[in-house]
């Protein structure tokens, strides 16, 4: 029986052929799987396909146990800490680097010239009781493109596009950096399709960091930036600007679609330094499973503390928790 390959599966082949990074191709090599018609016909085809992905996540898994949590070699990735990971990508002296420096207590090289960053390097941001991971990233242009970096953008919650806005070089080296990503599979955008697209295709919600809106420029070109990309979000930023900087980490928060649910121990006081950190309509029996899954399926009931609900609501299992709610468990 013939195989009957879409046309999608011979251009994804040829990708997966050429990729040596093992994170990427193992990725392709899932899409390859999924784009298989599921008949006799593919079976050994399927079997071949299955086996390389079991070959390579073991390759992933013993490279990931090689570096460190913070400082990673340039074939490997970040391990995600805190709530959610957030990658700063963007052209040379963007800023990256020095809003690196101002929102987290890492320290990276910051210099006037470019291609200061040489590698990633993640330190915390904290939003009020979150903490995010923020990761810095060497700069991409035409012909700058490390790599691996296409593999910490996918595995990333939320891509950051940090653009100087205090020259009017930005408008092009914002096209030049869409189009890269396209290159290499990614599409970034305001929002998620509800449906699959083109598996070739990675698509990640991203903020553009409209940097140094202090500076130069900037009234002219913020507006004009603006104009060229209708529904992205920009996000005025300045190291010289504490408040600048608390509206993006507000934004990155927002965006995210998380919540906050704080845990009370029964006869104590609330615990408000570590939250569980939900996405927007989680439930009480998914916060409870964050704690313990033993301690989900044993969950008979729970009180809840919060804006709308009137004091130690008794409720259910599956009551849907809000912002900044705190919940007692009862097993």
């Amino acid at each position: 029986m013939p195989a009957n390959l879409p046309p999608q599966y011979y251009e994804l082949e040829r990708e997966f052929n050429k990729e040596s990074e093992p994170h990427e191709k193992l990725r392709l090599a899932k899409e390859l799987l999924a784009l298989m018609p599921k008949h006799k016909g593919t079976d050994k085809l399927q079997a071949e396909m299955k086996a390389k992905i079991a070959k390579l996540k073991k390759q992933v898994e013993e490279g990931s146990k090689k570096h460190g949590a913070h400082r990673v070699d340039l074939h490997s990735h970040i391990e995600r800490e805190g709530a959610a990971q957030v990658i700063m990508i963007g052209p040379p002296n963007s800023g990256k680097s020095s809003l690196l420096a101002s929102l987290t207590h890492a320290r990276p090289l910051v210099a006037d010239y470019p291609f200061t960053t040489r590698e990633p390097l993640a330190g915390m941001m904290v939003f009020e009781t979150v903490k995010f991971q923020l990761i810095d990233t060497p700069a991409i242009t035409d012909d700058q493109f490390q790599t691996y970096l296409p593999n910490l953008i996918r595995q990333a919650d939320l891509v950051a596009i940090v653009c100087d806005v205090s020259t009017f070089d930005s408008e092009k080296c914002l096209e030049t950096l869409f189009a890269r990503l396209e290159e290499k599979g990614i599409i970034l955008g305001n929002r998620l399709p509800e449906e699959a697209e083109n598996p070739r295709f990675v698509r990640k919600i991203c903020i553009v960091v409209a940097h140094k809106y202090l500076d130069g420029d900037w009234e002219a070109v913020l507006p004009r930036l603006r104009q060229r990309y209708p529904g992205f979000e920009f996000v005025p930023t300045s190291i010289l600007d504490d408040e600048s900087l608390n509206n993006f980490r507000a934004a990155v928060f927002r965006i995210l679609r998380i919540m906050r649910v704080y845990t009370k121990r029964i006869g104590h006081e609330p615990e408000f330094e570590d939250p569980i950190i939900l996405h927007e309509g989680g439930t009480v029996e998914e916060a409870a499973r964050v704690l313990h899954k033993d301690f989900a399926y044993k969950l008979q009931f729970a009180k809840v503390w919060g804006k709308g609900k009137f004091e130690g609501q008794r409720v259910k299992n599956n009551f849907v928790l809000s912002d900044g709610d705190i919940v007692e468990f009862h097993i």
